[in-house]
């Protein structure tokens, strides 16, 4: 059974950093593209990154190219989302989401195959 668990969400200024992690337990995501996703109240959970099943092709949202890092550890089984120059717009649930094996990184939710429950990302202006 694959159980993806986020944390690292919180409150911060506009300007300011967060880093979000997604730990994967149950089977090891070598192999398996990972992807974050964001949610704001009212709208669509929308695609913010992915890394590639090699772990060498990553892709962004173009709303947050240049701001937004994508990473993973495969020692620990956890990809992590490193954000800075944080926006008000930003603030949203951001889930991360893993792929089954072989597949590679997609844009679109209906793609990934397991979902963790989301961590909250507030930004003050």
């Amino acid at each position: 059974q694959v159980q993806l668990v986020e944390s690292g969400g919180g409150l911060v200024q506009a300007g300011g950093s967060l880093r979000l992690s997604c730990a994967a337990s149950g089977r090891t995501f070598s192999s398996h593209a990972m992807g974050w996703f964001r949610q704001a109240p009212g709208k669509e959970r929308e695609f913010v990154a992915f890394v590639g099943w090699s772990g060498i092709i990553m892709y962004y949202a173009d709303s947050v190219k240049g701001r937004f890092t994508i990473s993973t550890d495969n020692a620990k089984n956890t990809v992590y989302l490193q954000m800075n120059s944080l926006k008000p717009e930003d603030t949203a649930v951001y889930y991360c989401a893993k792929r089954d094996r072989g597949y590679e990184g997609s844009v679109k939710a209906k793609d990934y195959d397991y979902w963790g429950q989301g961590t909250q990302v507030t930004v003050s202006s």
